[in-house]
């Protein structure tokens, strides 16, 4: 495979997520299909650790007591998560149809997943 191969297909791959991305943001807001999505997907807000600018995207997530547990698909292709890694890092989320804070942080299991754990203010 060439190297113009393998541009072309991470350039494709990353066209179908951005539009995926969209599709999930708006759907939230759907009168239909909404309140089905927001039970598992949600919009995530931080502050990108080196650039410092706001980044906003849907994930998957789970309730757990105080807070919520993000399972990063694909981690090592992605790169947001490693926002939260060591100490962590302040991010807000849409929950309940409200904009919740919290403080989150970024670990590797043993099996090489990464989960981000969410304590809500």
């Amino acid at each position: 495979m060439t190297a113009a191969n393998v541009s072309g297909m991470h350039s494709s791959v990353k066209t179908a997520v951005n539009r995926f991305n969209r599709c999930v943001v708006a759907w939230q807001d759907s009168p239909r299909v909404g309140r089905l999505v927001r039970r598992r997907m949600t919009v995530v807000t931080y502050s990108g650790r080196k650039s410092g600018r706001e980044f906003s995207i849907p994930v998957a997530y789970f309730r757990q007591p105080g807070g919520v547990r993000i399972d990063v698909m694909m981690p090592d292709a992605k790169n947001w998560w490693r926002n939260f890694t060591g100490d962590g890092g302040p991010l807000s989320l849409r929950l309940d149809d409200e904009i919740r804070t919290g403080h989150a942080v970024a670990r590797r299991t043993d099996k090489g997943r990464v989960e981000v754990t969410v304590e809500l203010a």
